[in-house]
């Protein structure tokens, strides 16, 4: 089976192409084929490289992000990166769905009435549910009557117990679907699968709590493999600090500056999402990468963003650690968490009262896949790789699998 996923954010496109022969391995296999895209407003970078090594990168103009996500999608079947020789032989296309509110909780075959399910939650996540949309028509109208499944964010979540899911406002913005969603949880799911196998003891008597740092960050607690506590809600706005997102502050900010300074809905959308976190504290990115070298360098903001980051982030597991009534392990994953040994360290540093032991010596380089506390850690600290896209198609291999299955009993 050869399954296309496309992954899309409201800055990036990703995609990946697997080949699935026989039955389902246990391990991430390596994709045939990758492609990304990068949105710089008219221009887009596109990338993408085959199995064999081959790459491609080009900068173009382009007039829409249909049009830009149709010149990548050309690679996978022309040219030097190319994996397959007819896109007839693409058996299932997955997307990451970012929002689907209390209607979707597994993955599903994309319908006419998902489609507008998935535009009704578009009021919710207005950047990434409308690119989502413009994904799977573009498959539709390249690929034509293609099996397409929807694979949801908000899906690992929709288990929430109610007084972790339901907002302390007015009881009736719960009728109007105001409530904790949370995000990531493609991710969230993913990596407490792959820690009950690094950890070789089973998920149901785990107590988990995940990191999924990047640009956009959250956390996990994660009990008998179901999500029981999240830190973003009703947007992927709430919770900690991130890259350019503000995370949760005092709601008192917003009215007083509506109030005030006449801000609007629009303006406040902006500023929250992205003029915030890493990039508003700092002044200069909102990638932590520059934060740690501009802070080693002496730059106050600099060193003022990372410890914030850190306190926001300490604080968050401190919260899951007691929605769980205790932790076995601690996760890092995404682009922050598996790359930053600056921040694993800092965050780690205040658990030690929990007989946390961070090895040092392995903390540093960065291998697939790894416990880098210490052997007589009592909590142990891993490093996972994100496979959102890996993930995302072991859904489309199990949906589509079992309709093939069902097909053949009914014939």
């Amino acid at each position: 089976m050869k399954i296309l996923v496309l992954n899309s954010g409201s800055s990036s496109q990703k995609s990946a192409l697997y080949e699935i022969l026989g039955t389902l391995p246990e391990h991430p296999p390596t994709p045939a084929w990758q492609g990304k895209i990068e949105w710089d407003g008219d221009q887009a970078d596109i990338q993408a490289q085959n199995s064999q090594g081959a790459q491609l990168e080009a900068r173009l103009k382009v007039a829409s992000r249909s049009n830009a996500i149709e010149q990548m999608l050309d690679t996978l079947w022309n040219g030097k990166v190319r994996a397959v020789s007819d896109p007839s032989e693409i058996d299932v296309v997955g997307h990451r769905i970012v929002h689907g509110g209390k209607e979707f909780e597994e993955a599903t075959v994309i319908t006419p009435q998902v489609k507008s399910a998935i535009a009704r939650m578009a009021v919710f996540a207005p950047l990434h549910n409308r690119a989502e949309l413009e994904g799977i028509e573009l498959i539709e109208k390249r690929l034509g009557n293609l099996p397409q499944v929807a694979v949801f964010d908000t899906g690992f979540h929709s288990h929430l117990p109610e007084a972790a899911a339901v907002y302390p406002g007015p009881f009736e913005w719960l009728a109007q679907g105001i409530r904790r969603y949370g995000f990531h949880g493609i991710n969230h799911q993913y990596c407490a699968g792959r820690a009950e196998q690094l950890l070789g003891r089973e998920l149901n008597s785990l107590k988990l709590v995940t990191c999924h740092l990047g640009n956009g960050c959250s956390l996990a607690a994660i009990r008998h493999g179901r999500s029981t506590d999240t830190t973003m809600g009703f947007t992927p706005l709430d919770g900690l600090m991130m890259g350019t997102r503000s995370g949760s502050l005092d709601p008192g900010i917003l009215t007083y500056l509506m109030r005030e300074e006449n801000s609007t809905g629009k303006h406040l959308d902006d500023l929250l999402n992205t003029k915030s976190g890493l990039l508003g504290i700092s002044g200069i990115s909102g990638d932590m990468r520059q934060i740690v070298a501009s802070m080693k360098n002496g730059n106050p903001r600099a060193k003022l963003a990372f410890e914030m980051f850190v306190h926001h982030l300490q604080s968050g597991i401190g919260a899951m650690i007691a929605a769980l009534g205790g932790m076995d392990a601690l996760v890092f994953t995404a682009g922050i968490g598996e790359n930053s040994p600056e921040l694993r360290a800092a965050a780690c540093a205040n658990f030690r009262f929990l007989g946390l032991k961070l090895d040092s010596a392995k903390n540093v380089p960065y291998s697939v896949d790894q416990d880098i506390s210490l052997p007589g850690s009592v909590v142990r600290v891993l490093i996972i790789r994100a496979q959102e896209d890996w993930a995302i198609a072991r859904d489309c291999w199990r949906l589509v699998s079992v309709k093939s299955s069902e097909r053949a009993d009914a014939s």
